[in-house]
């Protein structure tokens, strides 16, 4: 399996982020309504102006391959909150199809949250995934979070509406399920 790791993004991803998102449907599945399509890089260096300063919104980052040093997705973490040490992870892409179903999509999720518990100090991290996401969820359930509820019929796509499930952790449970993982790996060698 593929090592990753990530770096902030800058205006350098531009042009490959335009590139994976060739659909209205795509862009909405990994962006949500933030962005328009198509995507431009009128969007992305105001998207980008947000992680600017002292104490941004957001955090964004480009996920590459160690070996590689290739971009091959996105990840961020969003309405960062310092008082309620809080925020929202979101427009995780794994952008390269060949990457995609190889694991690479946890090991995203769990370099944001060691940012986000570690670095950032937070309590609580939540995420909007949509309800026919299934791979998705079942990921996300692995690294322990919970279901908190379902935004039914929130995102209209075309002539149809897509519903949400909405799913948190906290940092204690992100901190048991960093245990285990620990444990099961020192027993298995």
């Amino acid at each position: 399996m593929s090592e990753i790791q990530l770096r902030p993004f800058d205006r350098t991803d531009f042009a490959r982020l335009i590139a994976w998102s060739p659909s209205e449907e795509f862009l909405m599945q990994w962006a949500g309504p933030h962005f328009r399509f198509p995507l431009d890089e009128a969007q992305l260096e105001a998207y980008w102006q947000s992680t600017q300063g002292d104490a941004p919104i957001r955090r964004i980052f480009a996920v590459v391959d160690k070996e590689t040093n290739a971009p091959i997705g996105h990840i961020e973490l969003n309405n960062i909150d310092r008082r309620n040490r809080s925020a929202t992870l979101a427009r995780v892409l794994i952008g390269e199809p060949a990457m995609r179903g190889k694991g690479i999509g946890a090991q995203m999720i769990e370099r944001a949250l060691e940012i986000g518990f570690g670095e950032l100090g937070l309590h609580r991290i939540d995420l909007a995934v949509f309800d026919f996401n299934a791979s998705a969820i079942a990921c996300y359930e692995r690294l322990g979070f919970v279901k908190e509820g379902c935004l039914r019929e929130a995102r209209r796509v075309g002539n149809t509406y897509w519903s949400l499930y909405l799913m948190g952790i906290l940092e204690s449970e992100w901190r048991n399920v960093k245990r285990n993982t620990q444990h099961a790996i020192r027993n298995t060698q």
